[in-house]
């Protein structure tokens, strides 16, 4: 498997992501469009976001922050979030367990 070779789906306007699926995790790789916003929600995963690239504004556990190129921010199961990219953006998240909608 090579990431230039995975197919590339929009799941939300301006959220581009390639996903691969193991067992127990979901590993997603998103470009994200200046501009392209993900609105509040939670879900029963624990996820993990890693930014490769970018300023990405995002908002967790009443808190709102600008995370750049290496911030790692844990996101415990059912915590409301949202984002906003405030340059594109490149980022990483793993879920546990397997986020289904994404296959």
């Amino acid at each position: 498997m090579n990431l230039d070779t995975l197919t590339s789906k929009e799941l939300m306007p301006g959220c581009h992501g390639k996903m691969v699926h193991g067992q127990q995790l979901t590993w997603a790789f998103w470009n994200i469009e200046l501009g392209a916003t993900i609105p509040e929600h939670h879900h029963h995963h624990e996820q993990i976001m890693y930014v490769v690239d970018g300023n990405f504004e995002f908002t967790f556990n009443g808190e709102t922050r600008v995370y750049t190129a290496g911030d790692i921010v844990p996101i415990p199961p059912n915590m409301p979030h949202s984002g906003k990219a405030l340059t594109p953006c490149k980022l990483m998240d793993v879920f546990s367990p397997i986020r289904e909608e994404y296959r």
